[in-house]
């Protein structure tokens, strides 16, 4: 865009709309203000963008309230060995025989946040069918773990990964994720996003009831 007159005069009348200073012969007198509005607005617009692009890949439950969905897969389940909330050694070896969702979470992460209560409800709704949950947090303190599992009434494992080995283990795209292993130690689902209890059952108690 070139600066001619033309231009200038357009500055002029808005500047003088607003705020009626402007010198005689038509000179505008307060550049620097709309200078710095201008880098204002432009910043709040990249701040918006960078916001819009950046939840997505958060995996966040839609506006709509819809939630993740889990992706058939067939392969063996990693071997993994980490402690838990008390500081005991365990091991996903120790669950062959039983159906286990591995969540992949941080107390930070608030589509985590969003999906615990329905973990917790289909947790205490199918754990006496030889299913359970491994909740993995992802390399936070442990005092900052207990306190958020108190929070949010959890009861299922807990377990502690300071150096963030299940990620690499399960090679996870974001937080949270989870998979499903089979009694026989295949991963049969896998999803990346919040999920809620109706889509747990549909996907999930097939599997328990296998």
């Amino acid at each position: 865009m070139s600066w001619n007159r033309t231009s200038w005069n357009c500055l002029e009348i808005c500047d003088s709309t607003m705020t009626g200073d402007v010198k005689p012969g038509g000179v505008k007198t307060n550049l620097p203000r709309l200078v710095s509005m201008a880098l204002i607005g432009a910043g709040l617009i990249i701040l918006g963008v960078a916001a819009l692009i950046a939840l997505p890949d958060a995996g966040i439950l839609a506006s709509d309230g819809t939630s993740a969905i889990p992706v058939a897969v067939d392969y063996p389940a990693p071997e993994l060995q980490l402690n838990d909330l008390g500081g005991a050694p365990v091991s996903l070896a120790d669950h062959l025989g039983q159906v286990v969702l591995v969540n992949n979470w941080a107390t930070w992460c608030p589509p985590c946040k969003a999906e615990m209560p329905a973990l917790q409800a289909y947790y205490e709704d199918h754990r006496d069918q030889g299913f359970t949950i491994i909740a993995i947090d992802a390399g936070e303190p442990a005092a900052d773990v207990a306190r958020f599992v108190k929070n949010y009434a959890l009861t299922f494992p807990i377990w502690l990964d300071p150096t963030q080995v299940a990620e690499v283990a399960f090679r996870n795209p974001g937080l949270p994720s989870s998979y499903v292993i089979d009694r026989k130690g295949n991963v049969r689902l896998a999803w990346t996003g919040a999920i809620d209890q109706k889509t747990l059952e549909k996907y999930v108690t097939p599997l328990v009831e296998e």
